[in-house]
């Protein structure tokens, strides 16, 4: 038997535009205030300490990422089902579902910290070519981070709960008062008390430790849809593997940018010679300000996935489809704009991070070769969250996994062994196209209406 969908659910009701416009746009804040806070914290590493401290802080960019990672496949699953159980009105089922993904994501978190006791420092040694000062500063930084990952779990978690409930303006004014407060206390520790890169990294699980006891005191006080109460009525040990397999196609992907990081600083390690440093502390600048373009992208997206996941869990699939076609026109828009900005103003973002004319040209040289093909980087993954949305986690993941996976380390390798250092950046914008080619195929189809269903059963 059906759940009948609630009359309340504003996913369902309101027309496709303003839905989106309306959980999109406070998205965008809360991801641009915390990529924010990512921006001015390496300006004030590459300003207040220096070259080093970019180049530690490029070297981790991989293990940060799968981190990231890690915590996307429990949201991300979570919120793949969450979205269509609160479409079809089974609130149980949803405590259920946040209950599973907090068992889920302690479980990861401790596995990480086992790992990182075992392997970390001989990692950040090797990294760093044998330098003692860069390899401190990469696993201080390390240690720090996994440290906090269970708080950084949970408020994803709990982020995402809310977002899924259609809270999303709510979040944003949250998140912008506990960012500006983590970039106050990230300036006092880097610049005014000299922690340098331990600083950055107090200071962001710091900020993560407040955020987390701001939702879960809201959602105490009953403003949520899913009670705190359900985290102690339901098992976390159920599900494990259906939130993983949903949660995976967007998890992949952050290991795919890990990967690729890996495959780049590895290549740049054998190929760049003397200039390993510099031009590991530009890759650094220039993968935070790719990571802070991001987010509107991403912002869109899980917009569209909220969205997307109640009105097919409520069997509206063309109203499903009208918001994609939304989200595919903005995200094209958007990555549109950013591409001009890579080709043009590459020396002023370098600029605006460290002083050092080197590292400013290089940070220049990379980004217009990156950006080349930028413009279709946003509708590709909106795509891949809209399958992952409706339950077909394995579409998603050929969209976003491929090139990751496949394209770009197949051709970093390739183009370092036969044209050099300098030459791996073409990899980005040809993997670019052929991604395109293959969102194309996939999209054409889905574009395409068809005659609604009924809603979810609690089974499903």
């Amino acid at each position: 038997m059906s759940l009948r969908p609630s009359p309340d659910n504003q996913f369902l009701t309101r027309p496709p535009g303003q839905v989106f416009a309306a959980n999109a746009l406070p998205m965008m804040l809360i991801m641009l205030m915390n990529g924010l806070l990512n921006i001015i914290d390496a300006a004030f590493l590459g300003h207040f300490v220096g070259t080093g401290a970019m180049t530690a802080i490029g070297l981790v960019f991989p293990a940060i990422m799968v981190l990231i990672a890690l915590s996307t496949l429990v949201s991300g699953g979570m919120s793949s089902l969450l979205a269509r159980q609160l479409g079809a009105g089974d609130k149980d089922g949803a405590g259920a579902t946040l209950a599973s993904a907090h068992g889920l994501a302690l479980a990861i978190a401790t596995v990480v910290m086992i790992a990182f006791l075992c392997g970390g420092r001989a990692v950040a040694n090797q990294l760093s070519a044998s330098d003692p000062a860069i390899a401190d500063m990469a696993f201080t930084y390390m240690a720090i981070t996994v440290l906090a990952l269970p708080v950084q779990f949970a408020l994803g978690l709990h982020a995402d709960t809310w977002r899924n409930e259609g809270r999303a303006g709510l979040i944003a004014l949250l998140s912008v008062g506990v960012t500006l407060a983590n970039i106050l206390l990230n300036f006092v520790l880097i610049g005014g008390m000299g922690l340098g890169v331990a600083g950055s990294a107090w200071g962001t699980a710091m900020a993560q430790v407040f955020g987390l006891g701001l939702l879960m005191w809201l959602r105490c006080r009953g403003q949520g849809i899913v009670p705190l109460q359900a985290l102690r009525r339901h098992r976390w040990t159920g599900s494990w593997a259906r939130l993983a397999g949903l949660g995976a196609p967007l998890s992949l992907s952050f290991i795919g940018m890990a990967l690729v990081s890996s495959c780049v600083i590895v290549s740049l390690r054998l190929t760049a010679g003397t200039d390993y440093a510099d031009t590991i502390a530009a890759y650094g600048i220039v993968t935070r300000v790719l990571g802070f373009a991001f987010l509107p992208s991403m912002a869109f997206a899980l917009a569209l996935q909220s969205i997307a996941g109640n009105n097919w869990g409520a069997g509206l699939q063309n109203r499903a489809r009208s918001v994609l076609r939304i989200a595919l026109l903005t995200t094209l828009a958007y990555s549109l704009c950013m591409e001009v900005i890579f080709l043009t103003g590459g020396a002023a973002i370098g600029a605006a991070f460290i002083g050092d004319p080197r590292v400013i040209a290089e940070v220049a040289g990379i980004l217009r070769l990156m950006g080349l093909l930028y413009l279709f980087t946003g509708p590709v993954l909106s795509l891949a969250l809209y399958f992952q949305a409706i339950g077909q986690p394995q579409k998603a993941g050929l969209l976003t996994l491929s090139k990751s996976f496949i394209l770009l380390p197949a051709l970093i390798a390739a183009l370092a062994a036969t044209k050099g250092a300098q030459a791996i950046w073409f990899a980005f914008p040809i993997s670019d196209g052929l991604a395109l080619a293959l969102a194309i195929a996939l999209a054409v189809p889905v574009l395409k209406s068809a005659p609604e269903r009924a809603p979810l059963t609690p089974a499903q």
